[in-house]
């Protein structure tokens, strides 16, 4: 039976999964928001946010490719038909990721102070980074609990019970914000910054927790660890491989980025923080139908349908140009009030409304080249999306950052070098892919 790529059949997935994506963006701009909007030092505490945030998310960024990795070969092997080969393959994943993110919280936490000084921050902000790291950092095993459980799920062709848990998890965050950072006058002292550390780490313990359940109650896949190794550990250990050194040239950009922001200054690097968070924000919600294409294609390309795999990669291509047209759009029509939202400091404002015209423009782009992210990613090409990354992080990326900051352009510089380098990692994923498969439709 061939695989149903219907207009509903996508959206059955990807809404879910759009919902379920913009869990984690959500955490940090809920942070970002009521942090930003404190009595006390509030644009360094933005700061400080927008820093950590752009640490953890490399770490989770790094060791959350599990995700991606349990998804391509579970719906391969929907696709084929043979899912009990490898029903003990999540919980291997799970326990190696696990124990891993345990090692590095070990490796980070004394060392938090230096950490943060790489990325120039420095007197108030520094203290504020490091104070908020310190408590956030025991929510990543968690985190990474629950991405490769969400793995796991989008490998079985569902993104509903993920989206639940995101949704709880995002609700309790957002209640918590106000109760820990604001205080309740009598009851809940104000925690400011601490405050926020906590109301994340307590909804990532709940989302792992919501995870396990859902996997053990709606699916055949244990969780329970057993030996040997599935046969399929090799080839999960060599995407993550692939995939760790591409997120690592995606966090050097990230590094760069927030670098260069903080050394023009608090109000720089407070703008910069929104912008960015509202940049992962739309990401995160094209990451949806990301999601569909990974899904899709992984049990499209098990099943050796290469004609369907060519017209959906064809229809993800156009449902991702509408929605990046819509989200900048959307973010046109409401430009002002979400500054806003954010902070009321003047200065911050005045850097945010320079730059975010840039964030929404290169939308379209960013959607086109996270749906292909998400396609080779089903097909299990790591090593197509390493190559990519690589290329247009150091020979894109940096020499134009490098280059529009020569010429003091500042928040400019960093908005249009991840502008060229969007279109260095999407565009040539379009042309390999064309490349592989139209071929191989055609003798199919």
């Amino acid at each position: 039976m061939s695989t149903n790529i219907s207009f509903k059949h996508i959206n059955k997935l990807a809404i879910p999964a759009l919902i379920a994506g913009i869990s984690e963006p959500i955490l940090s701009l809920t942070d970002a928001a009521i942090v930003g909007n404190i009595a006390i030092n509030a644009t360094e505490s933005l700061a400080a946010v927008g820093i950590v945030t752009t640490f953890l998310s490399m770490l989770i960024w790094v060791l959350g490719q599990t995700r991606s990795a349990i998804s391509s070969i579970v719906s391969q092997y929907v696709g084929a038909n043979k899912l009990d080969k490898i029903k003990n393959l999540p919980a291997q994943a799970i326990f190696l990721i696990t124990s891993l993110s345990l090692l590095i919280i070990i490796g980070t936490y004394p060392f938090a102070n230096f950490i943060f000084k790489l990325y120039n921050a420095s007197g108030l902000i520094l203290d504020y980074s490091v104070v908020y790291y310190k408590i956030r950092v025991f929510g990543f095993p968690f985190t990474l609990f629950t991405i490769a459980v969400f793995g796991a799920f989008r490998g079985l062709q569902n993104t509903y019970y993920p989206m639940i848990i995101a949704i709880i998890g995002a609700v309790i965050n957002i209640v918590l914000d106000f109760v820990l950072v604001y205080g309740i006058k009598g009851y809940i002292p104000a925690m400011h910054i601490k405050g926020a550390a906590y109301a994340s780490v307590i909804a990532q313990i709940t989302m792992a927790v919501l995870s396990a359940y859902y996997l053990l109650k709606k699916t055949i896949i244990p969780l329970k660890l057993s030996f040997p190794f599935n046969k399929e550990i090799n080839r999960f250990a060599l995407m993550i491989l692939n995939l760790f050194v591409r997120t690592i040239a995606l966090n050097v950009t990230l590094y760069y980025a927030s670098a260069f922001a903080t050394s023009y200054g608090a109000n720089y690097i407070a703008a910069y923080t929104i912008a960015i968070n509202l940049w992962f924000l739309g990401a995160f919600i094209v990451d949806g139908y990301s999601s569909a294409g990974n899904i899709l294609s992984g049990k499209l390309y098990g099943g050796k349908e290469y004609n369907l795999l060519i017209t959906l990669s064809n229809k993800l291509i156009k449902y991702a140009i509408i929605l990046g047209v819509v989200i900048a759009v959307l973010g046109g029509l409401f430009y002002y009030p979400i500054g806003a939202i954010f902070t009321k400091e003047p200065e911050v404002l005045e850097q945010f409304y320079k730059i975010f015209w840039l964030v929404l423009a290169m939308q379209p782009l960013c959607a086109m080249a996270f749906i292909f992210d998400g396609i080779f990613k089903g097909l299990g090409k790591m090593k197509a999306l390493r190559n990519v990354l690589l290329v247009a992080t150091f020979l894109v990326f940096i020499p134009i950052l490098f280059w529009l900051d020569a010429l003091d352009l500042e928040l400019y510089a960093i908005f249009i070098a991840l502008t060229f380098w969007i279109v260095a990692r999407g565009f040539p994923l379009i042309i390999i892919f064309r490349k592989t498969f139209i071929p191989l439709s055609k003798n199919n």
